[in-house]
């Protein structure tokens, strides 16, 4: 697999990103450009990247696209079309978003709406028009799991791949974002297991990190936190992806505010790999 992350730091050129990419060790990363990027340097940072042996795993949407105001969610849709027709262009494989919310409260909100049958015939429908319009033959459009939005597990993500029935629509993996519940969290590689079991073959992109939890008044909170930080055996984890997953799959790191707390967490990730005696 091919392990990385975010490149975080400041720059201001590509050689300046070039730099922070050769110190990351990354051999995956998120794009660095968008759809908005002067196309001179986004050839730039795609010859960095191709030089150093380096995928580029994901663009990102990470708008709302069932934003209340109408002017916001136009935009949103637009920029998602941008973004899946740029991933088409420079040959990433996969441009993910989330899939929407009608709240007020936010881009990425949990909200009474996200669940019902209106809000799944939303979904489908603007993956439809996303894949539609744009036309990929080699990128694929997929929507991040969340813990509050549909999909929220393999189960689930396998119906909507099916419902959305067109081709380029692909899996995002982020298992941690649907261990949701004391259950999945109690016994999280059985779960992560049948994450990757069930969604093989349409998976594009994955995102690791570690969750914990914490009992209160007889409530459960769990917190999203860097790998080795929390409740997952990081060995048996690799070891389930290694299976499912072909030998150079993207597998991103994701969330660390710093350089260094990157740097930690692929050190940690690295370790596990090779305890596992998987090749990264």
């Amino acid at each position: 697999m091919r392990l990385g992350g975010t490149v975080t730091g400041a720059w201001k050129t590509p050689e300046e990103w070039e730099a922070l990419l050769v110190q990351s060790r990354f051999r995956a990363v998120t794009a660095p450009f968008d759809c908005r990027t002067p196309r001179e340097v986004t050839g730039a940072l795609l010859e960095i990247c191709a030089r150093h042996d380096v995928m580029i795993a994901e663009v990102g949407v990470w708008k709302n696209l069932f934003d209340p105001d109408p002017a916001r969610a136009a935009e949103a849709m637009a920029y998602a079309k941008g973004q899946l027709a740029l991933a088409e262009e420079t040959g990433v494989p996969c441009c993910v978003n989330i899939a929407g919310t009608a709240s007020e409260a936010g881009w990425d909100a949990a909200d009474r709406s996200n669940f019902t049958d209106e809000t799944y015939g939303r979904i489908v429908d603007s993956v439809r028009q996303i894949l539609d319009s744009v036309r990929p033959r080699r990128a694929y459009y997929c929507l991040e799991p969340m813990p509050w939005m549909v999909p929220d597990s393999p189960e689930g993500y396998l119906r909507l791949i099916r419902d959305v029935d067109r081709p380029q629509f692909g899996a995002h993996m982020d298992f941690v974002n649907m261990i949701n519940c004391p259950r999945r969290y109690l016994a999280p590689e059985a779960f992560i297991e049948k994450c990757f079991a069930t969604l093989s073959g349409h998976i594009k992109s994955t995102h690791i990190k570690d969750i914990r939890m914490h009992p209160t008044n007889l409530t459960a909170l769990l917190y999203e936190c860097a790998p080795g930080e929390g409740a997952l055996d990081y060995a048996q984890v690799l070891r389930i992806m290694d299976r499912h997953l072909p030998a150079d799959a993207p597998v991103l790191l994701e969330h660390m505010d710093t350089f260094e707390a990157y740097a930690a967490a692929y050190d940690y990730v690295f370790a596990a790999a090779a305890r596992a005696g998987i090749a990264v």
